[in-house]
């Protein structure tokens, strides 16, 4: 009788070797967005920290898991990252979460002025933009950040490798890979640091 392997056994094989390659180019891309993009976060971070100082607020939008990210970071900011920190609620507002006007304005007028409409009525000169994506080509991102520009605001770009989101914004920080979902996974890495030394610099710790 010939020998058959189990097929139970070499799915699950097959499942850890996608598990350690997966997971091994993840932690390689933590590494190199930190070798590449460490300056850029901090400038991000005491860019949102002299903003709030002064009044202003913090603006966000994405698609997708994009979307997802800025309610995360806007949750944290409004709320607070490190529950030993005892601070007020910061400015930080979710321009994806609107549902009654995202579908309105992409029904009537399309979906690439979704968020550039947001930032022309809620917008001020000295506020903060901070826009996702993951390829650095959203249509609907690169018309908010030109709006933004308009409102004299500030804009700040996380982006994957590509695209020309970051070559716009004042202060780019780029993933350097195009496989969405890990840089997505690096993405939310990015925004706790942001959050927590926009925490730090407003409330330093004793």
């Amino acid at each position: 009788m010939a020998d058959h392997a189990d097929p139970g056994t070499s799915s699950r094989l097959s499942a850890l070797e996608e598990i350690r390659a997966t997971l091994g180019a993840g932690a390689a891309l933590y590494v190199s967005t930190a070798q590449a993009s460490a300056a850029a976060i901090a400038d991000t971070a005491a860019l949102i920290a002299c903003a709030f100082r002064e009044g202003r607020k913090l603006l966000l939008c994405g698609n997708g898991g994009s979307a997802a990210d800025c309610q995360h970071m806007a949750a944290e900011l409004v709320g607070r990252l490190t529950p030993e920190t005892d601070r007020p609620g910061l400015p930080a507002i979710a321009i994806t979460t609107d549902s009654s006007f995202l579908t309105a304005h992409a029904n009537d007028r399309g979906f690439e002025g979704v968020f550039a409409r947001q930032i022309q009525a809620l917008g001020r000169t000295g506020d903060v933009l901070l826009a996702i994506t993951t390829s650095g080509r959203s249509a609907n991102v690169l018309r908010a950040i030109q709006e933004a520009r308009r409102q004299g605001m500030s804009v700040v770009v996380l982006t994957g490798a590509g695209g020309p989101a970051a070559e716009v914004a004042d202060v780019g920080i780029t993933v350097p890979s195009t496989d969405t979902q890990l840089v997505q996974q690096v993405h939310v890495a990015v925004e706790h640091l942001i959050c927590f030394l926009v925490e730090r610099q407003l409330h330093p710790q004793d």
